[in-house]
């Protein structure tokens, strides 16, 4: 589904560059499950960005499914995350200014879909907030955004999920229920999604089929989440 070759990020920062990652080799299968993890700092985020196609290498090559994708332009890779992707990330990132049942929405009506609401009803009942439809974000807690924010991830059936410290933002129990949801619903979806986790968290990573450690920008160690 995805692979990287020799992927590197550097930002110039004063007189001299900042590494944030380097060499970095990877291949995640369609329908895997695969956890990043990682201490702060470590480059997981910038690692999911260029995975997403949200910014590009400043060294290597990203290919999806076996198409070069990191040198598309940006409208080009803006499709491919329209059509093909979904995002749940620690802020949540509603806007704030629709109800829970708009932001579902919002990524439906984008895609033209003729029965946006009525989609977005239905998976705001399978994250039990169906009540709360017509609430803004503001007038939900920091577990119900999030649950606004996995239903309008799934809403549009995307191939791949990278879900960005998905549970980063919440107490222990909420976020547990949270995990708990995304793991269930990714079940439900079966091999139709590819899942890609960061998390500092290892329980949250042991969900996932596959671990891969990065730390200063490099991958040090790959293992199978039940080792």
């Amino acid at each position: 589904m995805i692979q990287a070759k020799g992927l590197g990020y550097q930002v110039q920062q004063q007189d001299k560059p900042l590494t944030i990652l380097r060499n970095l080799d990877l291949n995640i299968q369609h329908g895997e499950r695969v956890a990043i993890l990682g201490p702060s700092g470590a480059g997981k985020s910038t690692l999911l960005a260029l995975l997403a196609g949200l910014d590009t290498p400043t060294e290597g090559e990203l290919l999806w499914k076996g198409a070069p994708f990191s040198r598309l332009d940006e409208d080009a890779r803006a499709d491919v995350r329209a059509r093909e992707v979904g995002f749940i990330f620690q802020s949540f990132q509603l806007l704030p200014e629709l109800t829970a049942l708009e932001n579902v929405m919002l990524p439906l009506e984008l895609r033209n879909e003729r029965d946006a609401r009525q989609q977005a009803l239905q998976w705001l009942e399978r994250v039990g907030l169906s009540q709360r439809a017509g609430h803004r974000p503001t007038q939900l807690s920091g577990g119900e955004q999030q649950r606004v924010a996995i239903a309008r991830a799934f809403a549009c059936r995307p191939q791949v999920l990278f879900a960005d410290e998905p549970t980063g933002n919440l107490d222990e129990a909420n976020g547990r229920k949270v995990a708990d949801l995304l793991f269930d619903l990714n079940d439900s979806a079966g091999q139709a999604m590819t899942l890609i986790l960061v998390t500092h968290d290892r329980q949250l990573a042991a969900r996932c089929q596959r671990i891969l450690q990065l730390e200063a920008g490099q991958l040090v160690d790959e293992v199978a989440a039940d080792e």
